[in-house]
């Protein structure tokens, strides 16, 4: 049987173990990292813009083998499990959560408060930041204060959404580019420059918009990392009379009925909201008959992330669809809600959109078009006016029955249970959605017509969270929580949870530059 040792072994390969085995790295230049993934190496960049040919051309998906076809969960909104996570797939949207968030239940009386102070987490968003080259503009709201500048000014507007920034800003709100993990100044960290180009969807060709394949690559060059790509931890093992973590057996796709055993001093779960809390579940034995760092009853417990309302409208001003669609604005101005009045909490997002804009095969009276009766046709609608998507991402807290669990009825090639998760709000959170709806409805109505325009669909509210997080909360409290705010678990002295699963609530943005500052502040309790 195959045993590996190390000082510190890390199961999962996405972003937020990218970030914390580089901040490792850097603080113990002589530590032995492992890091374990389930899913497959990806490190052909060369081959990625004829990928994304083939995408365009064929409708190819342009990651190949990215997924484990029998490790599935139900409820998830994503089947990535490859070196770099999900991350491979990101935008790079990188917005801070604000103040708010870590003191719900201070202000508010609402859902709890994390154990983590405001000024402490800004410092690590500002190290975030660096690390992934963030490129934003200074908020025009006082209450996002910064203590350092963003590494690099925000992405240049296109011509569409300057137009789209002058039509939302007669709202009163106020708009600034999103800010994105994208090179655009010049390259950095082994990645090229962003060419501007509307391509990023499914790959950035320039290799400007972060992504943690990059960073593990440079690791493994300057041997500060060792990868094992390719192979599913099934279980922890807790040492025999003690609490600590004595190994974690993983299992080689190539070779599934070896067992391999990885031993450490120290180890981090790193495999996100859904299989870090599927693993301490999955390690239910005998003395941990509920799993093991779930002496509280509370892994898989709180799922988190936010719900949203989107919405189409058309407006007078003229743009051109097509220039950069996966770019937005964002107005922070309802972040906050003053105390004493009906909570709500949400972003606002505009992006230009083709809704309606499309090339038709046939005209308003039903008769076929082709060559150039298709391109009049098209260019005379395309051109007047144009199309706004609106979202609003808005706090929504979990109950306790937010729950993951282990789904009997859906099984891997091992009879491993696979996970099942169920989101539901707490009873504050259903009492005022109607409420949240209308208030959203009003923001977009407001919007519209502030350049002669009209919602052309009804605000609808998502089917889905997304951003999701929680399962292994962290709390001062070990019998309301699973992990400390450094992300090591209550129960397991050198165990650690880190990212997303340890969030309690998901604040109302992108919550990817939130999971990757807290696993850099627990990089430097690791490696204490």
């Amino acid at each position: 049987m195959p045993v590996h040792e190390s000082d510190v072994c890390v199961i999962g390969g996405g972003i937020t173990a990218a970030m914390l085995v580089e901040r490792l790295a850097e603080l113990k230049p002589g530590l032995s990292i492992t890091v374990v993934e389930a899913g497959r190496s990806i490190f052909d960049r060369e081959n990625r813009g004829r990928y994304h040919q083939r995408a365009l051309e064929y409708g190819e998906h342009p990651w190949h083998d990215d997924f484990i076809e029998d490790q599935r969960a139900k409820g998830m909104i994503s089947m990535t499990m490859a070196v770099g996570g999900q991350a491979l797939h990101w935008g790079g949207a990188c917005n801070r959560f604000s103040e708010e968030d870590l003191r719900l239940k201070s202000l508010y009386g609402l859902a709890d408060d994390w154990p983590v102070s405001w000024e402490e987490l800004e410092r690590y968003y500002v190290q975030a930041e660096r690390r992934l080259n963030v490129a934003g503009d200074p908020s025009p709201y006082p209450e996002d204060r910064r203590s350092a500048p963003y590494p690099q000014p925000a992405m240049p507007l296109s011509y569409n959404l300057q137009v789209l920034k002058q039509w939302a800003e007669q709202s009163g709100l106020k708009f600034s580019p999103l800010p994105m993990a994208r090179n655009v100044s010049a390259p950095f960290g082994g990645r090229g420059q962003c060419g501007l180009y509307d391509t990023c969807g499914d790959v950035c060709p320039t290799g400007a918009r972060y992504s943690p394949d990059y960073t593990y690559q440079q690791l493994i060059a300057a041997k500060k990392v060792t990868l094992h790509d390719r192979m599913l931890i099934r279980r922890l093992a807790v040492d025999e009379g003690r609490s600590t973590i004595a190994m974690a057996q993983g299992f080689h796709q190539d070779r599934p009925g070896e067992v391999t055993e990885y031993r450490a001093k120290q180890f981090v779960l790193a495999s996100g909201q859904c299989w870090s809390p599927h693993l301490l579940l999955m390690s239910a034995s005998a003395r941990f008959p509920d799993g093991v760092a779930n002496r509280s009853g509370l892994v898989g417990r709180f799922m988190n992330g936010h719900k949203f309302i989107s919405a189409q409208a058309a407006i007078d001003a003229e743009t051109f669809p097509g220039q950069n669609m996966t770019h937005s604005l964002i107005s922070r101005e309802h972040f906050r809600c003053a105390t004493g009045k009906a909570f709500v909490r949400h972003d606002t997002r505009v992006w230009e959109s083709s809704a309606g804009k499309e090339p038709r095969l046939r005209g308003a009276d039903g008769r076929l078009l082709l060559g150039d009766e298709l391109l009049n046709e098209w260019r005379g609608r395309a051109l007047k006016g144009s199309s706004v998507r609106l979202r609003t991402y808005y706090d929504s807290h979990p109950s306790i029955d937010s729950r993951l669990s282990l789904d009997p009825a859906s099984k891997n090639r091992y009879g491993d249970p696979m996970p099942k998760i169920e989101h539901q709000l707490d009873a504050a959170a259903q009492a005022r959605e109607g409420a949240t709806l209308a208030h959203c409805s009003a923001v977009f109505e407001r919007m519209a017509r502030a350049s002669n325009g009209r919602l052309t669909s009804k605000p609808s509210v998502s089917s889905y969270w997304d951003h999701p997080a929680g399962g292994c909360r962290m709390g001062a409290d070990p019998s309301t929580s699973v992990c400390d705010s450094f992300g090591r678990t209550h129960d397991h002295e050198n165990l650690f949870v880190i990212g997303a699963p340890t969030l309690p609530t998901g604040g109302c943005t992108n919550g990817t530059l939130t999971f990757v500052a807290l696993s850099l502040r627990s990089a430097e309790k690791i490696a204490g």
